[in-house]
């Protein structure tokens, strides 16, 4: 269904584009199963950003006026406001990933089998775990359906219900997936639950699902608060630039032409350039094969779209762990690496560990923060609907 590469992704998108107003408006919420052409798809191309958030949203309105692609665009800064409200409180990730490596470590819970192999017996659940499992795709209305049934009707812990997500989504994004579990559960909105219907389905589905024996009532589970939110640093480039300078690119940010673009006349030459992917971070579990070789398959593509070094090498493949990532700036003697910034999440994780290597050699890491995210992110401090009313703005401030 998803070809990794750029081409696949723009090509993708000016398909939809004409679908983008009135249209997407009108049919977005319903579900007909994988042919469907109601949604854009492009959610595993942004994720990576095989193509920018940018580039989809200026594409949509030089077709449609942002009055009438007003949903579609929402959908796209639905995205971009997940990331900003977790960059701001990244102890919600770390918790995340704490207990879902105890869970997964313990004894599984009664029912954990049979719902990811869709056995449990709900006709609907069970057709969305083979979709997922085949497909690396869900509509997001599904997602919704499914989480909720998972917590409520099976009463199975939501972590493994996100980490199920994150191993089998091609467009499986850390902000987006852990928040949007945890929003279903009534913990992201305190109190705020998502209940799955038969009735819903039955209408969003035109009638090929309709389940019975669901939950008939959701409550929020609870937990221990979080620290406050911390500022989001405004540096879009977060140290100083060297003299031999190589390019590393992670699965998060996969477009190295407009990334570079951050630097301005200051854009150094480049000494070396690489990509280094790692899918099985999402998790402690086995990572979907279909999202190994996406993610990997995207890396190739970046490295064959990204820029010769300055003795004309095209960009190496290189290692998944950081270790891989700092032998490679040792072997050709670098002094900084450029990376683009990784928000919360295991990409994160890595140029953490990638950060300490280097520097334990003279090296310095150095990430660039794309403008689109610098505006965006500090105004996710509340909810979305706060957010939103800055949509306007920040499209205006994009240009």
């Amino acid at each position: 269904m998803f070809i990794p590469t750029r081409a696949a992704g723009l090509e993708a998108l000016h398909d939809f584009v004409p679908r983008a107003g009135a249209d997407y408006r009108r049919d977005r919420n319903h579900d007909l199963g994988p042919s469907r052409t109601n949604v854009s798809g492009l959610s595993p191309y942004i994720r990576h950003r095989l193509v920018t958030e940018q580039e989809v949203v200026d594409a949509v309105l030089d077709r449609h006026s942002l009055h009438a692609a007003e949903k579609f665009v929402q959908e796209v800064f639905w995205r971009t406001y997940w990331k900003g409200w977790l960059e701001q409180r990244p102890e919600v990730w770390r918790r995340y990933r704490r207990d879902t490596r105890a869970l997964l470590a313990a004894e599984l819970p009664a029912g954990y089998e049979d719902a990811v192999a869709g056995r449990t017996g709900i006709d609907a659940m069970d057709a969305w775990a083979h979709e997922l499992v085949e497909t690396g795709y869900l509509h997001n209305h599904v997602r919704m359906w499914f989480a909720s049934i998972w917590v409520f009707t099976l009463e199975l812990p939501w972590q493994l219900g996100a980490d199920f997500f994150l191993r089998h989504l091609l467009d499986g994004d850390p902000a987006s997936n852990t928040l949007s579990w945890r929003w279903v559960a009534g913990l992201q909105t305190r109190g705020k639950t998502y209940l799955a219907t038969t009735e819903n389905i039955s209408r969003y589905t035109d009638g090929r699902f309709a389940p019975t024996g669901l939950a008939t009532t959701a409550r929020a589970l609870d937990e221990e608060p979080f620290p406050a939110a911390t500022p989001i640093a405004p540096e879009a480039v977060d140290g100083a630039v060297g003299s031999q300078v190589g390019l590393v690119l992670h699965e998060d940010d996969l477009e190295p032409t407009s990334l570079l673009d951050v630097l301005g006349s200051d854009a150094p030459v480049l000494r070396a350039t690489a990509v280094s992917t790692d899918a099985a971070g999402r998790s402690p579990s086995p990572v979907a094969p279909l999202v190994g070789a996406f993610t990997d398959a995207a890396g190739r593509d970046a490295a064959a779209r990204t820029p010769a070094d300055a003795a004309g090498r095209p960009a190496s493949v290189i290692g998944s762990g950081s270790a891989a990532v700092a032998d490679w700036a040792r072997s050709e003697a670098l002094d900084t690496v450029l990376a683009p910034y990784a928000p919360v999440g295991p990409a994160q994780e890595r140029l953490d560990a990638l950060r300490s290597e280097l520097a334990a050699t003279g090296i310095a890491l150095v990430t660039l923060r794309r403008a689109w995210d610098g505006r965006a992110w500090p105004l996710a401090s509340r909810g979305f609907f706060p957010f939103k009313e800055r949509i306007p703005g920040l499209v205006r401030a994009a240009g």
